[in-house]
């Protein structure tokens, strides 16, 4: 290692034979400011321009330029011209220059959040069924809103909702509504999410001009049951025989594959009726397309932050 009184010329570069190893060029360190004049001038084209941009004195603008181009040790603008163009160097380093930039943005943008004690952390158990294309609209908003807010989704049956909220695995749901809701929870409906009845297309029931409720009887359903063994409330079997999953995703595979006839959101099956991979069942006693309600619940004990409070008003607009 050097003399002490050396040091403070050299910086460190790495290790070698458990030896820090350092070099004899002196770096000074380049500010914010002039990564801000340095995109301002590439985005403006001149450093009068920048100036004018940044009120600043012109001279100002090029003393910053020329000082970041001596900490970095690289020629950032050919000069030869009337107005400054950007050398290979200043256009790779510039992509540079603009992420730090942006992370600066960010770090101050985190920081403000905490300062207005937004949580850290914030957890939203979805049913799958429930992906909406509004629904990713609003997720966007919030970590846009609340950066300082880590934001984590789990997929959640709406039977096993309750049980997720009780253990503390989340601190908000978005399910199909419960008519056996427990105490203990704060509940907002949402609206209603409508249901088409669907099967393969070669299944016995597409030949049907017209279903009833005899006709269905002896064909199997598919439904969603939770893990803990509830179903949904409003989905009531109808067919004698039954097969079960936990999510609509899986029970919509399966209805594709033929195994058996399902009610599904219109939402995630129309693409496969406009392209004949699912049939939509006629059934006389659906003169519009059934539908569910939707609700948020969270655990009443739970104190919303910032983050949780935006979320639960934007909810709201979820089906309007």
């Amino acid at each position: 290692m050097p003399p002490k009184s050396d040091r403070s010329k050299l910086i460190a570069i790495g290790f070698c034979d458990g030896k820090m190893i350092f070099s004899s060029r002196v770096i000074d360190m380049y500010s914010l400011e002039q990564l801000k004049i340095f995109a301002e001038v590439a985005a403006t084209g001149s450093f009068s321009a920048c100036a004018r941009k940044l009120s600043k004195a012109q001279s100002a603008i090029s003393q910053s330029i020329a000082a970041l181009e001596i900490d970095l040790d690289t020629l950032l603008f050919d000069r030869s011209a009337r107005t400054p163009v950007l050398t290979p160097a200043g256009e790779k380093l510039l992509g540079y220059a603009q992420a730090v930039l942006k992370q600066s943005q960010e770090l101050n943008k985190a920081a403000t959040a905490l300062s207005k004690s937004e949580e850290s952390h914030l957890i939203i158990a979805i049913d799958d069924a429930l992906m909406l294309p509004k629904l990713k609209h609003i997720l966007l908003d919030l970590s846009q809103h609340f950066v300082a807010s880590e934001v984590e989704i789990h997929s959640v049956a709406s039977p096993d909702m309750m049980d997720h909220l009780n253990q503390g695995k989340a601190d908000i749901g978005l399910q199909f509504a419960n008519i056996g809701l427990e105490s203990g929870f704060d509940v907002c409906n949402l609206g209603d999410l409508p249901f088409y009845a669907v099967a393969h297309p070669q299944h016995p029931l597409t030949s049907l001009a017209s279903i009833d409720i005899r006709d269905i009887m002896p064909h199997k359903q598919l439904l969603i049951r939770g893990i803990n063994g509830r179903h949904l409330t409003h989905f009531l079997p109808i067919s004698v025989q039954k097969t079960y999953c936990n999510n609509f995703t899986t029970l919509k595979q399966l209805t594709k594959l033929g195994l058996a006839w399902s009610y599904l959101p219109c939402h995630m099956v129309e693409e496969d009726i406009a392209a004949g991979k699912l049939v939509k069942l006629p059934f006389n006693f659906d003169y519009k397309p059934w539908q569910a309600p939707v609700e948020w619940i969270r655990p009443s004990q739970q104190i919303a932050g910032p983050a949780l409070s935006w979320l639960e008003q934007e909810l709201k607009q979820l089906f309007s």
